[in-house]
């Protein structure tokens, strides 16, 4: 967690978040006004949290990795906007906004996971979500096959659920069109909790059944290369410039 997202939550009087969430930050809200929910509640939780900031509460809305990053950020402003309200930046009060705003910059999960797993993100990227509850599969295919043919390292997000244990299959063998089945991929649940697990294999042997909505699927491109267990794709300085001495 990001010192700063810490602080917020020892200022807030009241916080809301999903129930999974709330629970890993547990030790952080004692005395607080704490309201939680669980999937498919996001709504409800951040008309909660601006109505509570309106009644003039210090509110904070937990989100898992980064709030801006598939997290909650957008759908408050969204809200906000809807409402007709006005919302200033709390580094940049205005006296005639209805409440102040603070988006804090949290750790991605593609951030710890790519640290976990090695340097698999030294180049350009894309994440990709393949939650379908938002968003149609075929635009989410379609996502995915430009980003192979563009040959980006990817990061996959929601890669598989209970409720749709096929879609990280059809995932791989949309990327396996444009991809060697050696292509370098990583997979990381839980990135720096308890229950960390981390495996460094290739597309073709990708362990399907081990992943879930917990874990994070790092595909690189067709520069990534495995090295002692690391998973690495090279931002081309040796490639350049070679080894000098020293």
């Amino acid at each position: 967690m990001a010192e700063e997202a810490a602080v917020a939550l020892k200022e807030a009087q009241v916080v809301l978040g999903y129930k999974t969430y709330l629970d890993l930050v547990e030790d952080l809200l004692e005395g607080k006004t704490v309201l939680s929910s669980g999937m498919r509640k996001e709504i409800e939780r951040c008309r909660a949290a601006i109505d509570h900031a309106l009644s003039g509460k210090c509110v904070a809305v937990v989100s898992s990795g980064d709030a801006g990053i598939y997290g909650m950020a957008g759908l408050v402003l969204d809200i906000c906007r809807e409402r007709g309200l006005s919302v200033s930046e709390a580094v940049r009060p205005s006296p005639e906004s209805d409440f102040l705003l603070k988006i804090i910059p949290g750790i991605p999960a593609f951030n710890a996971a790519a640290s976990i797993a090695g340097a698999p993100l030294m180049h350009d990227f894309a994440a990709v979500s393949l939650s379908d509850h938002l968003t149609p599969w075929e635009l989410i295919e379609k996502r995915l096959s430009a980003a192979a043919t563009a040959d980006f390292v990817l990061a996959i997000y929601n890669p598989r659920s209970k409720s749709r244990p096929d879609l990280l299959e059809k995932a791989r063998q949309v990327l396996l069109r444009n991809r060697s089945g050696q292509t370098p991929v990583a997979v990381v649940k839980k990135a720096m909790r308890e229950g960390q697990w981390k495996c460094v294999t290739t597309l073709d042997q990708l362990p399907v059944e081990e992943v879930d909505m917990q874990s994070l699927v790092l595909v690189g491109n067709s520069q990534t290369y495995i090295w002692d267990g690391w998973m690495i794709t090279p931002r081309g300085y040796l490639e350049k410039y070679g080894l000098e001495d020293d």
